[in-house]
């Protein structure tokens, strides 16, 4: 037997992966989650979003190295146990430990997603030789070795031209470089799907910084020119970006931050708008992204 994607079926019973249906659940699935956690795919022959997702999960699967196993079910072939476990639509995902549902997922995920999803059950998940050069180049990237790191983002993309970590990554490096075109070039080759993708904005976001670094003053002028005028939020504002260069973020929030607090409209709320940008770039997880929101709520709303 044969399934959409064309891989054999036949599976025996030290299969990582197999097929199962009514008859065979109770000893692939309730019982063998006792001894090891199994993801249970519920998929039709007939879901384009089934034949994009099997692939993605059989991937993980076999990276986790035994420690999750897999069974697929034909949905349509098997409508009474959907029926039991609730299953409405396809592609869906169920996971099983110690005989009962401990996790699951409906429709398409992304393959960062999946992993993430199956890494629940399986901490020590092998990485692939394509996600161990890119931790090698986030290690460089790091140890601010950006010629390397871009040397190795650029492989990476030869093989996947569409992986997005790379396409941020070295954009990053070519930033660092100060090869701002090619960094504009790069994440131009961002697919659509993945235009707002939080690292993609994080390096959109540092190269309209390093646009803006390269055209100002010298800071010492700028700091000048606030001593002669406090309300010169545009010697205030450079500085801000100048201190970000540097790597001093919370002084660069800071000269943000007093510009809100003195004129929350200056250059259509420029300031704030910055400052949102310094956040895509840090992270939405980030503590300097955290602890700076609340600063600029308390600005805000007081």
């Amino acid at each position: 037997m044969q399934n959409f994607d064309g891989a054999n079926n036949a599976g025996t019973a030290e299969s990582i992966i197999k097929d199962t249906d009514m008859s065979t659940f109770m000893a692939d699935v309730i019982e063998k989650s006792v001894a090891v956690p199994v993801l249970v795919s519920f998929y039709s022959q007939w879901s384009e979003n089934c034949k994009k997702l099997t692939p993605i999960i059989e991937k993980f699967i076999h990276q986790a190295a035994g420690a999750v196993h897999m069974v697929r079910i034909d949905f349509e072939k098997n409508q009474q146990l959907a029926a039991q476990m609730k299953i409405q639509s396809v592609p869906t995902v169920v996971v099983f430990a110690n005989q009962r549902p401990v996790d699951a997922f409906a429709g398409v995920k992304s393959e960062a997603e999946v992993k993430e999803f199956i890494s629940r059950f399986a901490p020590d998940m092998q990485l692939s030789p394509l996600e161990e050069m890119i931790e090698h180049a986030i290690l460089l990237l790091d140890e601010k070795n950006y010629q390397e790191a871009a040397g190795l983002y650029s492989q990476i993309l030869q093989h996947e031209a569409d992986n997005i970590l790379a396409i941020a990554g070295l954009s990053q490096c070519l930033i660092k470089l100060n090869d701002l075109d090619n960094a504009e070039a790069v994440l131009g080759s961002t697919p659509k799907t993945e235009q707002n993708h939080a690292i993609i904005l994080g390096a959109r976001a540092a190269l309209d910084v390093a646009r803006q670094i390269s055209e100002l003053e010298d800071a010492s002028v700028l700091e000048k020119a606030i001593e002669k005028d406090q309300n010169n939020h545009q010697a205030r504002f450079d500085l801000s970006l100048i201190a970000w260069a540097k790597g001093e973020q919370d002084k660069a929030s800071d000269y943000l931050l007093d510009i809100v607090a003195r004129d929350r409209g200056w250059h259509e709320d420029g300031a704030r708008k910055q400052l949102v940008k310094f956040f895509e770039i840090a992270g939405p997880a980030d503590p300097f992204t955290i602890k700076t929101r609340r600063k600029l709520s308390s600005i805000l709303f007081s």
